[in-house]
């Protein structure tokens, strides 16, 4: 470990918030390439989406096509994990963003050629949608562990926050952006414009470095060892378990819900694929303000217990959501969810990112990604299938019930969770 990475937590300086991290050089370029990137990767999700209705007009096969695209994390991300705790976790996510460029690059290619144009093509945006996911399974282990490297350790909050700020960004000008280029012209050319902007964020990524390392070489150790111990560490510790529990409640209940909006946005509200951007732009805009004031914010304390409440929220947003076909309403309930999305999703990774040991940061955040890409990509799947039999809306109420199952059960344990994710560190 560097020698930059031995300064204490408290220690004199300025003080963490959105100007003074981005003023860190490494991380101010990172930031930059990530949000022209990002812009790009949300057109591309809407655009894949929509292809995905025009083909086949089945939320199955919408719910499929994000299934796709997250499930490779499941079974990969655990290994990217043990890989990015052992080389250089910035050639892991060059080599990501290189294969996520290469799959946009195809899909708009076989799109203009008209490869693209029959239900019985849907396959090949599966295929090619699986490929993406595998390239995010290893960018999700490089990224979640890369990001608290590139700054010093008080500055990690509100770098994992203003990351998630960026983020949401892409949300509420990716979508529109995509939105328009289809109307304008078609989904290949979304795709295209996705692939032109892979290049600012892998030419950032070239020239930043990490103030500190915390990658060991395996030392005889075997891949499988290190993920048993990744594993074991994140079960039996008293905040980061039931941190991953409220994490696959909100994933499979809220942020699901956002990956099965076509039908949504074309039965329910016949809003077409403006009301899809829109819908997925208010909920942007509110994971935005959220993020922005989680940067500011600073201190870790107190974080356990706003997660928790955010939960409950999102329970109760979920079911207003499906209750109406008052447009103005769902707009009004993509915003909140949006906004308790940071703060049960985002705060829940500061709060990690605090807890864990560097030596293990890359394990542990990629045990995180798993859930955090997963877990949406099995209730989407899940609320797909279900709509062909009971209806869009009772499938995704099921989500509301399970996020207030788990914010009861998260509630006899809430102050032992605190105490474990909030303690605070005396020096790196």
């Amino acid at each position: 470990m560097t020698i930059a990475s031995q300064t204490p937590n408290n220690e004199t300086g300025p003080k963490p918030g959105v100007i003074s991290v981005l003023s860190q050089w490494n991380y101010g370029v990172y930031t930059a390439g990530s949000t022209i990137s990002l812009f790009g990767l949300w057109a591309h999700r809407l655009a894949a989406a929509w292809l995905a209705w025009e083909l086949t007009h089945s939320s199955f096969w919408v719910g499929m096509v994000a299934f796709a695209d997250l499930i490779p994390t499941l079974f990969l991300t655990p290994f990217a994990g043990v890989i990015a705790d052992r080389y250089d976790r910035r050639y892991l996510a060059i080599i990501s963003q290189v294969m996520g460029m290469v799959q946009a690059l195809v899909l708009g290619w076989m799109y203009l050629k008209g490869y693209l144009a029959e239900a019985s093509d849907i396959w090949w945006l599966v295929g090619w949608t699986l490929f993406l996911g595998i390239a995010w399974a290893l960018n999700t282990a490089a990224r979640l562990s890369m990001v608290p490297n590139l700054v010093e350790h008080n500055f990690i909050p509100p770098a994992v926050a203003l990351n998630s700020a960026i983020f949401n960004l892409g949300r509420v000008v990716g979508p529109p952006v995509g939105a328009w280029i289809i109307f304008e012209w078609n989904v290949g050319i979304a795709f295209i414009f996705n692939a032109a902007t892979f290049v600012f964020f892998i030419a950032a990524l070239l020239v930043i470095r990490a103030v500190r390392t915390e990658e060991k070489p395996a030392s005889g150790v075997g891949m499988m060892v290190q993920l048993k111990e990744g594993i074991k560490h994140t079960v039996i510790h008293p905040g980061l378990g039931p941190a991953m529990v409220l994490l696959i409640a909100m994933a499979m209940g809220g942020k699901a819900l956002f990956e099965v909006l076509p039908e949504f946005s074309a039965e329910v509200f016949s809003r077409d694929v403006m009301g899809l951007g829109e819908m997925t732009g208010a909920s942007g805009i509110g994971g935005l303000i959220a993020a922005i004031l989680l940067a500011q914010r600073g201190p870790v304390q107190g974080l356990t217990r706003i997660t928790i409440f955010a939960l409950l929220l999102t329970g109760l947003c979920i079911f207003g959501f499906v209750a109406t076909t008052w447009y103005p309403l769902a707009i009004l309930s993509c915003f909140v969810l949006g906004i308790t999305g940071i703060y049960g999703g985002t705060a829940t990774q500061i709060l990690m990112q605090h807890a864990v040991d560097g030596a293990m940061r890359g394990r542990v955040m990629s045990l995180y990604g798993v859930i955090h890409r997963g877990a949406p990509a099995i209730g989407a799947l899940a609320m797909g299938a279900a709509a062909e039999f009971i209806g869009i809306r009772w499938s995704v109420a099921l989500g509301g019930v399970l996020c207030l199952g788990t914010w009861m059960w998260m509630l006899t344990r809430s102050q032992t969770v605190a105490a474990a994710l909030e303690k605070e560190h005396q020096s790196d």
